[in-house]
């Protein structure tokens, strides 16, 4: 998952009622894509992706994104648990702490990864709920009956100034200091991970993004290309990719999608 200046890389898969796709570019800008994204359908009826979105000194932030990713799709990849169990929210906090274990043993040993770290956002599906964690400020989106709907509440603190009232959401848009994060992963010993439980049905689709995408283009146009009624996702993925860079494509940009197609579980019975 390393790609070359100016290149997009991607991947898509798909089984009975589930698909997947995933692309990333390192933009107009960088010369280096920190962002790292992993997308499968391991087995046991569960669909499961990450993006993570490194930070750090020369190529640190790839080296954290790219641990983080692999520890994660390790941890998912060998789920076995049903996700109605109470005990798997716990589970998933332990996947992403051991992730953070990770980042954080690898630049305590090395002065060249001093501090690095990265954001992480990744989600747990079956057939009828998920499970999102997330930490930083890459997002996930839910889009459902036209309705596209944030997930995730990002970790910086001017979104902690917005929520408390000192700014609007119109300043907090353009303030200078809006990706400054109050939570990374890889960063410290110990961190803090949100998880959540969501509903999932037939017809809905779930986007996880780095914040190339959701800094630079309005919600409103990530909906309209998210509800555009589209059987090939990797078209989707490549259609957001390229409004990032159509607004100006500063920074890494990398989305991973899974649907759960509506017709396909009709006719299949819904499995995953």
């Amino acid at each position: 998952m390393r790609p070359a200046a100016g290149e997009a890389y991607g991947s898509a898969s798909e089984v009975t009622g589930v698909k997947t796709a995933m692309r990333s570019h390192v933009g107009k800008v960088r010369q280096i894509n920190e962002d790292r994204a992993w997308v499968a359908l391991p087995g046991n009826g569960l669909a499961a992706a990450v993006v993570a979105d490194g930070m750090g000194g020369h190529k640190a932030g790839e080296v954290a994104s790219e641990l983080a990713v692999e520890s994660l799709s390790r941890s998912l990849s060998a789920w076995t648990e049903p996700l109605a169990a109470e005990e798997t929210e716990e589970k998933l906090r332990a996947a992403v702490r051991s992730a953070n274990a990770v980042v954080y043993e690898t630049a305590s040993g090395n002065e060249a990864y001093s501090n690095m770290g990265t954001t992480v956002v990744l989600a747990l599906l079956n057939e009828s709920e998920g499970l999102i964690g997330h930490i930083g400020d890459s997002r996930a989106y839910r889009l459902r009956d036209g309705e596209l709907r944030q997930l995730t509440e990002d970790h910086t603190l001017v979104n902690e100034l917005a929520r408390s009232g000192q700014l609007s959401p119109e300043e907090a848009a353009r303030h200078p200091r809006r990706n400054v994060l109050t939570r990374a992963l890889g960063t410290d010993k110990e961190v803090e991970v949100d998880v959540q439980r969501i509903d999932w049905k037939p017809g809905d689709r779930l986007l996880l993004c780095s914040d190339g995408l959701s800094g630079l283009v309005e919600g409103n146009m990530i909906l309209g290309a998210l509800a555009e009624p589209r059987d090939d996702l990797e078209q989707l993925a490549d259609r957001l990719i390229s409004l990032a860079l159509l607004a100006g494509g500063d920074d890494n940009v990398t989305v991973a999608l899974i649907e759960y197609d509506a017709q396909a579980a009709d006719g299949e019975g819904g499995s995953a």
